[in-house]
């Protein structure tokens, strides 16, 4: 008998909190960014390389979006850190986000993390916003676009100092000058 009341009341608990958040509206979070979740922003020797790619891929999984939405901003990832870094680290991220990026994880890097993950009893899934949906949008768009610009300013790609012949002769005729001075 105990049991019995112990799994009753564990499933009256669970069947609550399910309506609670099943009646609240779906309201879209503000902007965050993290850049390329789980996995590096670029090189070594250049740690923000391809962080921007990460971070205007973020925005489209924010806003979330329809199946084709997502098959296009997984594509241009892939494209643009191709031209940062090339095809091999632009396909193995691709191949990774594809799979780890689906609506259907209940993980803060899914697709549409920006919206509550439970909609109507069920994962919002792959789903065009409403005209109610898209005003939160436009109403939240500008602080996410001025996060864009302040991590792109914060996270600039530091360019390698590089050796140039004019350097090098800047540098030698400055010494002869020195040594001459003397």
């Amino acid at each position: 008998m105990r049991f019995m009341l112990h799994v009753s009341s564990i499933v009256v608990v669970a069947g609550l909190c399910l309506s609670i958040a099943d009646t609240q509206a779906n309201t879209l979070k503000p902007f965050t960014t993290d850049g390329c979740s789980m996995w590096m922003d670029g090189t070594p020797a250049q740690p923000s390389l391809w962080r921007h790619c990460c971070v205007a891929h973020d925005k489209a999984y924010w806003l979330g979006g329809s199946e084709a939405q997502r098959k296009i901003a997984d594509d241009r990832i892939q494209a643009c850190v191709r031209e940062a870094q090339g095809p091999a680290m632009a396909d193995y991220m691709h191949t990774h986000i594809r799979w780890g990026g689906s609506p259907y994880w209940f993980s803060m890097y899914r697709w549409g993390y920006g919206w509550n993950y439970w909609e109507n009893w069920r994962p919002r899934g792959y789903k065009t916003p409403t005209p109610e949906e898209q005003a939160q949008i436009d109403r939240l768009m500008p602080a996410a676009e001025a996060l864009i610009v302040e991590d792109a300013r914060i996270h600039a790609p530091k360019v390698p100092p590089t050796s140039s012949p004019e350097a090098s002769n800047d540098k030698s005729s400055a010494a002869s000058s020195a040594a001459s001075d003397n």
